[in-house]
């Protein structure tokens, strides 16, 4: 890893990576470092992620996520609080707030009216609200089939130095409904009911199934609205096209969700009214 101090802290991977270890995950192992110039020398996990094997029809998926999930429930075990930081509702609403600006604002060129912001933060008030109620664990924040490598004992997992105390759905959907690969709704829940089984045989602080449900599609949804933001400003600020590509993905894992909650009717509005006629173009 080459990590300029000027712009990156090694200190949040390592120690990210020595609770991984300690819990039992397979991560890279440090093998010498160089903190000053920003330099890791690390074990090598191998050459092929989920989604490469995924993608190219090499592996079963269902056994790669029967190991991601034993893996997830693992790392959340380790949880104390604490530790990492927290993933509170300022920091989600910050993330909502890419989704306003970079995908709203500056890929659509959509200007909200007063009442639109008013109703749209409304919701996102309501959203926060609910994900912070939630029980708290630590949360990988990027656990995806692009961050987990197919390797012995699988699988490896990498680019967790963003880690912190959040909601425990947060990571079950993220891995279920990936920024690169999409699933039909029955093997989603099929997956997540997997989950639940072994979060609760490991006595992990679940509720029951219909709440756990519910959870995961609102955890979704805001990361589902960062992503979309996120994905923008890479496109303009960095120069990254590439990754707006992947946006009607995301379009649909939310409106997957804001149709199926009266609750979130104003989002379900905002999105017929600004982003689907866009997507539908595109």
């Amino acid at each position: 890893m080459d990590a300029p101090p000027a712009t990156e802290d090694c200190r949040p991977y390592l120690r990210v990576g020595s609770l991984m270890a300690a819990a039992g995950l397979h991560v890279p192992e440090v093998l010498a470092s160089d903190l000053g110039r920003g330099f890791l020398l690390m074990s090598d996990l191998g050459k092929h992620t989920y989604l490469d094997v995924i993608t190219a029809h090499v592996e079963s998926p269902d056994r790669l996520y029967r190991d991601a999930i034993a893996a997830l429930v693992a790392w959340q075990r380790a949880s104390k609080r604490g530790i990492l930081p927290d993933y509170d509702s300022s920091l989600l609403k910050r993330e909502l707030r890419l989704f306003l600006d970079w995908y709203l604002g500056r890929h659509l060129n959509v200007i909200l009216t007063a009442d639109d912001q008013a109703v749209i933060w409304g919701a996102f008030d309501d959203l926060t609200a609910s994900i912070g109620s939630q029980p708290r664990v630590f949360v990988h924040r990027d656990y995806m089939v692009r961050n987990l490598m197919v390797s012995n004992p699988n699988p490896g997992i990498i680019d967790f130095q963003d880690a912190m105390w959040g909601p425990i759905s947060y990571d079950p959907i993220c891995l279920m409904k990936d920024a690169f690969v999409s699933w039909p709704s029955s093997r989603v829940d099929e997956w997540l009911a997997q989950y639940h089984g072994a979060a609760s045989k490991s006595r992990l602080p679940i509720p029951r199934w219909s709440e756990f449900r519910r959870d995961c599609d609102l955890a979704g949804l805001q990361r589902h609205l960062k992503v979309l933001g996120v994905f923008a400003r890479i496109c303009y600020r960095d120069g990254k096209t590439q990754y707006l590509k992947d946006a009607p993905r995301f379009v649909r894992y939310v409106m997957q969700v804001v149709r199926h909650y009266p609750e979130l009717s104003a989002l379900q509005k905002a999105f017929e009214r600004y982003v689907l006629p866009s997507v539908e173009r595109e």
